[in-house]
């Protein structure tokens, strides 16, 4: 009789266990294919971020030039009027024109080179999020195997629900809704 006991023990475990390596499949295939798609996401972001950032920067060096041509057309117009000769008033309204002109350029192009810089701020706010996303992930990935290896249900339970705040993360990123944590990000940074 011990020995139908036992193998019903034996059986009654391994059905557990298959239970258990059933279910860390399960999310781990779930997780996985979640941290694939995010990050294909997260390297576009990164692209956008990148374009952005270079837009910028052309675009403070276009404002440095002019403010360069600027300092220029101001030193000529600033000897034209100490000269006084015949003819200068001309010159110097024609300068004045020019300088006019750059001002209205240069804060046109601030402009431009701002929404570029807030453009990647916003986009970085959501790569972040992505690289948190992909973190908590990849760590509940690791828990996964522990807990199909020491078949302990609290670790199953415990890196689902990292998968799960992971896979949360990861969707209000895709719908754009910020869920920064700037906590973490300030002890991870």
């Amino acid at each position: 009789m011990s020995e139908i006991t036992e193998k019903i023990q034996e059986s009654a475990e391994n059905a557990d266990k298959s239970k258990i390596n059933s279910m860390v499949a399960l999310f781990v295939a779930i997780t996985a294919t979640f941290m694939a798609i995010c990050n294909v996401k997260d390297g576009n972001i990164v692209q956008a971020m990148d374009q952005a950032q270079a837009h910028s920067l052309d675009a403070w060096s276009y404002y440095q030039s002019k403010s360069t041509k600027q300092a220029t057309i101001e030193s000529v117009l600033e000897l034209a009027r100490l000269q006084r000769a015949p003819g200068v008033d001309t010159i110097v309204r024609r300068y004045e024109a020019q300088v006019a002109r750059y001002e209205k350029e240069k804060a046109e192009i601030k402009k431009q080179a701002e929404d570029f810089a807030k453009q990647y701020d916003d986009l970085n706010l959501f790569d972040d999020q992505f690289d948190m996303t992909e973190a908590l992930l990849t760590i509940s990935i690791a828990m996964l195997g522990i807990a199909s290896l020491t078949q302990r249900k609290w670790l199953l339970w415990f890196a689902a629900g990292m998968s799960l705040l992971g896979i949360v993360l990861g969707l209000a990123a895709f719908m754009k809704v910020s869920l920064h944590s700037d906590f973490v990000s300030k002890i991870l940074g």
